[in-house]
């Protein structure tokens, strides 16, 4: 007879939490990829659903570093806000509570592409 080391009184183990967006967080950044693709500013991207992070990355090119990355953190939601872009270097260009309002420093992008 074999021995469990789990008794039965024992909580079920913890799984982490994954931070990932919402459907309709997604419809948002996808509407703006779209119009960046349809602009030839962008061609490829990249999600990642990470533990206390959720990250949307855009690429140029596949085979390179993300142009921007599109952060939503929300341990930082009370603070700063959950939402951030951050460029190639690291920096972050943008950070707030509303995800269009965030993504508004891509958009003056975007305006920059269409009329130059």
């Amino acid at each position: 007879m074999a021995i469990s080391s789990i008794s039965r009184n024992s909580p079920p183990p913890v799984v982490p939490e994954v931070v990932s967006y919402h459907r309709t967080e997604l419809a948002v950044i996808l509407a703006l990829y779209g119009r960046m693709v349809a602009a030839g500013e962008w061609r490829d991207y990249g999600i990642s659903a990470l533990r206390d992070v959720a990250v949307f990355s855009v690429f140029r090119h596949t085979a390179e570093h993300p142009l921007y990355r599109i952060e939503k953190r929300p341990k930082l939601a009370k603070r700063q806000g959950q939402y951030a872009v951050v460029g190639m270097d690291g920096r972050i260009l943008k950070r707030g509570r509303d995800l269009k309002a965030v993504l508004s420093v891509l958009e003056r992008k975007l305006i920059r592409a269409v009329s130059g």
